[in-house]
């Protein structure tokens, strides 16, 4: 397989991939690009790469900075703003599961800590099915997101390590 070939095998894959973290497909083909790039890259250079608009290009930068995936570089001497991702993928793993506990699980449970104080009378049926749900989906939520923090301050050696003596 040639460089090329294999190049927009990886943008592709690292393309469907994305959906699973919560990254729309052409974030994560930005974020392949950069990925792969020995030197950071123009908007421009995106663009032409990954035969994208300019506008698509630039939101898919900013969000990708947003997600703390892509940083900015200034070239002297360049007008143009440049582009480059972390390396590590561990870093970027970790910083994925960083961003997707603040966008998704931080939020449910300050719903499910709302929720918990629904008014009513909590001899109803409806009103102690409903307390006794969110109280259990606070539960597996809380573990979770448990979870997700202690994955994050570990190191890849330790988490490996977890992971195989959880599965023996």
């Amino acid at each position: 397989m040639k460089y090329n070939e294999a190049k927009d095998k990886f943008i592709q894959a690292w393309g469907t991939l994305a959906g699973s973290w919560g990254i729309s497909r052409s974030m994560a083909q930005v974020h392949a690009l950069l990925l792969i790039s020995p030197d950071s890259l123009s908007a421009e250079e995106v663009m032409e790469d990954l035969k994208i608009s300019r506008g698509s290009a630039n939101m898919n930068l900013r969000d990708l900075i947003d997600w703390g995936l892509v940083f900015k570089e200034l070239v002297p001497g360049e007008r143009k703003e440049f582009f480059y991702a972390e390396k590590d993928i561990w870093k970027v793993a970790k910083q994925i599961i960083n961003e997707r506990r603040k966008r998704e699980i931080e939020p449910i449970l300050a719903l499910l800590e709302e929720l918990k104080k629904v008014e009513g009378n909590k001899n109803d049926k409806k009103h102690k099915a409903f307390i006794d749900t969110v109280g259990n989906l606070e539960s597996v939520v809380d573990k979770a997101d448990f979870a997700l923090t202690r994955a994050i301050k570990l190191d890849e050696n330790a988490l490996v390590g977890a992971l195989f003596k959880l599965f023996k």
